[in-house]
């Protein structure tokens, strides 16, 4: 659909857009989606298929593709304004859509998925999230210590702000323990956020003088666009859900602290990433064997529902607030802080 939007411009270069956040919800609306998971023969099979690892790859040569082929179409100056926002809009969902992918390369151990992990996050100037997500959010998700965890009460748009800015400052802080324990200078090429700055400065010189100053303001516009995505799904994910303290600081991450959704088209696009409680409470599973887990707190739709749900905060809370509320009254939801 990217590609479509690109290649057809004109009102069309929206399709895209229309389509991730109009016809998807929509169709969702029909769906219930399936809490069935795989039995131990079929798990293992799906497991060490390689087809879903080169499904990852041929994402990664695609969002570079695209990039290559959206920078040619806006730097194009006689192009009208609405059309290029509207090209902006839908690499920007493929920027989205990246950031989705290097979560789960990121999450991998072998040395080329990780590379493609912090590529894919240079393409959508968030290098940042491979530490950050990895070292910090999984350790704090579901408490008032993690940034990308939102709060009860807490509107999207003030999210968007803690969000970005204190998950940015804790991938530093992250680094600079990990190079003080080893002996290492903050300032040196040891420091990755130090690198990772570097990278996406020359990412961004780079365009800047094979594709002049307009597609580089476009690139950056598209990848605020992919920024603005990521951060409503951490919104989404975890809105309300608490863990209780004990003597050794938090009890462990749970099914009961991750928002579910097994509605099948958001489960597709986003590489099961809706299953969130699964991918918390054992984080290097792969995503084509996540669970679904029946005390798990479910969302009413799924996630691009809940994503555009989010952005009109009274409705937001009118329709999430009953949701814990009823969710707080069934055994499990007894568990939560």
């Amino acid at each position: 659909m990217v590609f479509l939007s690109l290649m057809l411009g004109g009102i069309y270069s929206y399709a895209a857009l229309i389509f991730l956040f109009g016809f998807i919800p929509l169709a969702e609306l029909l769906f219930k989606g399936s809490s069935v998971n795989m039995d131990e023969i079929e798990e293992a099979v799906a497991k060490d298929d390689r087809v879903y690892d080169y499904l990852l790859y041929a994402l990664f040569s695609i969002q570079f593709s695209l990039l290559i082929y959206f920078l040619a179409c806006v730097s194009d100056s006689s192009m009208p304004l609405y059309e290029m926002i509207g090209m902006v809009t839908a690499f920007g969902m493929a920027c989205g859509q990246s950031i989705n992918n290097a979560h789960e390369l990121g999450h991998r151990q072998k040395g080329y998925e990780q590379v493609m992990s912090k590529l894919l996050l240079m393409s959508s100037l968030y290098m940042h999230f491979f530490i950050e997500h990895n070292r910090g959010h999984h350790k704090h998700v579901a408490t008032e210590e993690d940034p990308a965890s939102s709060r009860y009460g807490e509107h999207i748009y003030a999210f968007y702000y803690r969000s970005i800015k204190n998950s940015w400052l804790s991938a530093w802080q992250i680094e600079h323990k990990r190079l003080r324990r080893a002996g290492a200078s903050l300032w040196s090429l040891h420091n990755e956020m130090l690198v990772y700055q570097l990278i996406q400065f020359t990412f961004l010189l780079i365009i800047y003088l094979f594709f002049g100053l307009t597609a580089l303001m476009c690139f950056i516009g598209s990848a605020v666009i992919g920024i603005l995505l990521l951060e409503t799904v951490n919104y989404i994910e975890h809105y309300g859900l608490r863990r209780k303290k004990n003597d050794k600081g938090y009890e462990r991450t749970m099914p009961v602290h991750s928002w579910n959704s097994n509605h099948p088209l958001g489960r597709l696009i986003l590489l099961e990433l809706s299953r969130h409680s699964d991918h918390h409470f054992v984080s290097n599973r792969p995503y084509q064997i996540l669970r679904h887990f029946d005390e798990s707190p479910q969302m009413p739709t799924g996630y691009p529902g809940m994503m555009l749900l989010a952005m009109l905060p009274p409705l937001w809370f009118r329709v999430m607030h009953k949701q814990l509320v009823e969710y707080r009254q069934t055994q499990m939801g007894q568990f939560l802080a």
